[in-house]
């Protein structure tokens, strides 16, 4: 079992924990984050600024934790686009111990739930990488259908990637 709350100013130290135990394998896959953002003051002004995106209904972050409470990774919906779209973006990630579990495909049908069902939204996106078949399976296993491929469209570490756009809606 698995829940999704917004991270707190009291998240601080395990946060910042998570995010420095996972650097390196975060950073093989997604560009780097600020180098002060691995710091008390950095993850601080990072769940400040979550806070402020939430009231601001802009974007939302979510702290994924399994049954026993351990932080296994994070989920969020950003570029929250009311107007006329009613959309947002998702993006996830999952510490590398906790990887394989299922609980990638568990917290995208938490919040896939909640976006639809409490946020009133109408359409989700997201990315993958091709060679990315763990994500593009969690995509898949939740519902979302591809609609197309942008070529060239993600650099890391001097490489240019290919990018798997994908999209879910609301039940009508």
């Amino acid at each position: 079992m698995l829940f999704i709350e917004p991270p707190a100013p009291s998240d601080l130290q395990e946060l910042l924990s998570f995010e420095l135990e996972n650097r390196a394998f975060f950073e093989r896959s997604i560009n780097a984050r600020p180098p002060g953002y691995y710091s008390e003051d950095g993850v601080a002004g990072a769940i400040e600024l979550a806070v402020l995106d939430a009231r601001r209904d802009t974007a939302y972050q979510f702290l994924i934790r399994n049954d026993a409470g351990s932080l296994v990774g994070r989920i969020n919906l950003i570029r929250v686009r009311r107007a006329h779209f009613h959309s947002a973006e998702l993006g996830y990630r999952i510490a590398e111990r906790f990887g394989g579990q299922g609980y990638a495909t568990e917290a995208v049908r938490l919040i896939v739930a909640k976006a639809f069902d409490e946020m009133g939204l109408k359409r989700i996106e997201a990315t993958a990488r091709p060679e990315n078949a763990g994500s593009v399976t969690v995509l898949s296993r939740n519902g979302f259908t591809q609609f197309g491929r942008s070529t060239q469209s993600f650099e890391l570490h001097g490489n240019w990637y290919d990018l798997l756009h994908f999209e879910r809606r609301a039940p009508d």
